[in-house]
């Protein structure tokens, strides 16, 4: 009973983080962006100082990398609601076709949250984003099975 109030909270309140996300007019979603792509470009410069040329240091708002940071985090946010709606399903016992549930789940969250995103001043709803949401939850997804059936299965060999 525990593991099933704990997986529903974290799954409700990683929708909410998402939904507070897309929630942000496009004014504040750029100032975010910017100031993780300001972060990013300290640490490649750090890292690998000869791998950004000026033009990519200076830009602050649109460009490749920007367009990179933005869709790395819906990729990834997306991920984690794959992770927390595989264990949500599990923690309620439900077996067959969990796969396909979690990644319905999350693809409805998707259209869910562009089609709030078109309510938001200066934003949009893109199929692209869903897409790459999509991507996400199928990649953590298919994680969970590699994993399940090189370790799992495996074991009992």
């Amino acid at each position: 009973m525990c593991k099933k109030i704990i997986s529903t909270v974290l799954l409700i309140l990683w929708m909410g983080v998402i939904f507070g996300f897309s929630a942000q007019p496009a004014a504040d979603s750029s100032q975010l962006s910017g100031a993780v792509r300001e972060t990013v470009v300290k640490i490649v410069e750090k890292v690998f100082p000869s791998l950004l040329d000026e033009a990519d240091k200076e830009q602050t708002d649109g460009g490749l990398l920007t367009a990179l940071i933005r869709k790395t985090a819906h990729f990834s946010c997306y991920l984690v609601l794959g992770i927390l709606a595989m264990f949500t399903l599990l923690s309620y016992g439900v077996e067959k076709k969990r796969y396909l549930f979690a990644l319905v789940f999350c693809i409805l969250y998707a259209v869910s949250d562009e089609v709030h995103q078109v309510f938001v001043p200066g934003r949009a709803g893109r199929v692209t984003d869903v897409l790459i949401d999509t991507a996400g939850s199928a990649a953590r997804i298919y994680i969970f099975i590699a994993f399940k059936n090189r370790f799992c299965y495996s074991a009992k060999e």
